[in-house]
Protein backbone atom coordinates (compact mmCIF):
# COMPACT_ATOMS: atom_id res chain seq x y z
CA UNK A 1 0.00 0.00 0.00
CA UNK A 2 1.49 3.64 -0.86
CA UNK A 3 1.13 5.42 1.73
CA UNK A 4 1.11 9.55 0.91
CA UNK A 5 1.23 12.93 2.40
CA UNK A 6 -1.06 15.06 0.99
CA UNK A 7 -0.48 19.33 0.81
CA UNK A 8 -3.82 21.33 -0.09
CA UNK A 9 -3.88 24.91 -0.91
CA UNK A 10 -6.46 26.63 0.66
CA UNK A 11 -6.39 30.25 -0.98
CA UNK A 12 -9.10 29.15 -3.58
CA UNK A 13 -11.03 27.09 -0.93
CA UNK A 14 -13.66 29.24 -0.96
CA UNK A 15 -14.51 28.91 -4.88
CA UNK A 16 -15.00 25.88 -3.36
CA UNK A 17 -12.11 25.05 -6.23
CA UNK A 18 -9.27 23.54 -3.83
CA UNK A 19 -12.16 22.09 -1.35
CA UNK A 20 -13.14 20.03 -4.59
CA UNK A 21 -9.87 18.96 -5.67
CA UNK A 22 -9.20 17.66 -1.92
CA UNK A 23 -12.45 15.24 -2.27
CA UNK A 24 -11.41 14.11 -5.60
CA UNK A 25 -7.86 13.35 -4.15
CA UNK A 26 -9.51 11.47 -1.36
CA UNK A 27 -11.33 9.35 -3.70
CA UNK A 28 -8.68 8.38 -5.88
CA UNK A 29 -6.70 7.45 -2.81
CA UNK A 30 -9.64 5.26 -1.57
CA UNK A 31 -9.83 3.71 -5.38
CA UNK A 32 -6.01 3.13 -5.98
CA UNK A 33 -5.63 1.56 -2.40
CA UNK A 34 -3.63 3.85 -0.70
CA UNK A 35 -3.71 5.93 2.83
CA UNK A 36 -3.24 9.39 3.10
CA UNK A 37 -1.62 9.43 6.03
CA UNK A 38 -1.35 13.13 6.85
CA UNK A 39 -2.76 16.13 5.32
CA UNK A 40 -1.38 19.76 5.44
CA UNK A 41 -3.09 22.55 4.73
CA UNK A 42 -1.23 26.05 3.65
CA UNK A 43 -2.23 29.66 2.90
CA UNK A 44 -1.25 29.46 -0.79
CA UNK A 45 0.33 27.58 -3.86
CA UNK A 46 3.55 29.14 -2.85
CA UNK A 47 3.45 28.04 0.32
CA UNK A 48 3.48 24.14 -0.82
CA UNK A 49 6.80 23.45 -1.02
CA UNK A 50 7.95 23.65 2.41
CA UNK A 51 4.85 21.32 3.82
CA UNK A 52 5.71 18.60 0.28
CA UNK A 53 9.64 18.93 2.22
CA UNK A 54 8.28 18.16 5.56
CA UNK A 55 6.34 15.17 4.46
CA UNK A 56 8.45 14.19 2.10
CA UNK A 57 11.29 13.76 4.72
CA UNK A 58 9.25 11.06 6.57
CA UNK A 59 9.63 7.13 6.91
CA UNK A 60 5.97 6.67 6.98
CA UNK A 61 5.30 8.82 3.37
CA UNK A 62 5.90 7.27 0.27
CA UNK A 63 4.93 9.97 -2.11
CA UNK A 64 3.61 13.75 -1.60
CA UNK A 65 1.01 15.16 -3.68
CA UNK A 66 -0.02 19.36 -3.86
CA UNK A 67 -3.46 20.60 -4.60
CA UNK A 68 -4.20 24.21 -5.37
CA UNK A 69 -5.28 26.99 -7.84
CA UNK A 70 -3.60 29.46 -9.02
CA UNK A 71 -6.54 32.23 -10.38
CA UNK A 72 -5.52 35.01 -12.76
CA UNK A 73 -5.22 38.67 -11.27
CA UNK A 74 -4.40 42.24 -12.67
CA UNK A 75 -0.76 41.59 -12.26
CA UNK A 76 1.40 38.81 -13.23
CA UNK A 77 1.83 37.69 -9.77
CA UNK A 78 0.20 34.22 -10.69
CA UNK A 79 2.63 33.29 -13.32
CA UNK A 80 5.71 34.43 -10.73
CA UNK A 81 3.76 32.23 -8.17
CA UNK A 82 2.93 29.46 -10.39
CA UNK A 83 6.66 28.90 -11.51
CA UNK A 84 7.80 29.47 -8.08
CA UNK A 85 5.86 26.83 -6.83
CA UNK A 86 6.72 24.18 -9.61
CA UNK A 87 10.20 24.35 -9.39
CA UNK A 88 10.76 24.42 -5.69
CA UNK A 89 7.95 21.35 -5.97
CA UNK A 90 10.69 19.75 -7.99
CA UNK A 91 13.93 20.58 -5.76
CA UNK A 92 12.14 19.19 -3.05
CA UNK A 93 11.37 15.81 -5.05
CA UNK A 94 14.88 15.34 -6.09
CA UNK A 95 16.56 16.57 -2.81
CA UNK A 96 14.27 13.62 -0.97
CA UNK A 97 14.18 11.32 -3.38
CA UNK A 98 10.57 11.24 -3.19
CA UNK A 99 7.83 11.90 -5.65
CA UNK A 100 6.12 14.95 -5.34
CA UNK A 101 3.34 15.13 -7.42
CA UNK A 102 1.94 19.09 -9.31
CA UNK A 103 -1.29 19.43 -8.43
CA UNK A 104 -1.71 23.03 -8.71
CA UNK A 105 -3.50 23.71 -12.00
CA UNK A 106 -3.18 27.68 -13.37
CA UNK A 107 -1.99 30.40 -13.62
CA UNK A 108 -3.90 31.84 -16.00
CA UNK A 109 -7.22 31.13 -15.47
CA UNK A 110 -10.64 32.36 -14.36
CA UNK A 111 -12.69 30.63 -11.19
CA UNK A 112 -14.96 28.66 -13.88
CA UNK A 113 -11.97 27.08 -15.35
CA UNK A 114 -10.22 26.18 -12.57
CA UNK A 115 -13.56 24.81 -11.28
CA UNK A 116 -14.00 22.46 -15.09
CA UNK A 117 -10.31 21.36 -13.60
CA UNK A 118 -11.10 20.18 -9.74
CA UNK A 119 -10.33 16.38 -11.28
CA UNK A 120 -6.79 17.83 -11.09
CA UNK A 121 -6.51 16.09 -7.05
CA UNK A 122 -7.31 13.01 -8.79
CA UNK A 123 -4.63 12.98 -11.30
CA UNK A 124 -1.99 14.60 -8.79
CA UNK A 125 -2.72 11.33 -6.21
CA UNK A 126 -2.58 8.77 -9.40
CA UNK A 127 0.16 10.36 -10.37
CA UNK A 128 2.05 10.05 -6.85
CA UNK A 129 0.62 6.92 -6.52
CA UNK A 130 2.31 5.58 -9.95
CA UNK A 131 5.76 7.21 -9.04
CA UNK A 132 5.75 5.82 -5.91
CA UNK A 133 5.19 2.05 -7.12
CA UNK A 134 7.60 2.26 -10.25
CA UNK A 135 10.10 3.42 -8.22
CA UNK A 136 9.57 0.92 -5.37
CA UNK A 137 10.18 -1.77 -7.61
CA UNK A 138 13.18 -0.51 -9.07
CA UNK A 139 15.52 -0.44 -5.91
Amino acid sequence: MVRLGLVVSQFNKETPVTHEMESRARDAATEEGAEIVETIEVPGAYDTPLAADRLARREDIDAVATLGAIITGDTDHDQVIASAAAQALTDVSLDRDTPVALGIIGPGMTHEEARERIEWGARAVESAISMATELSETQ
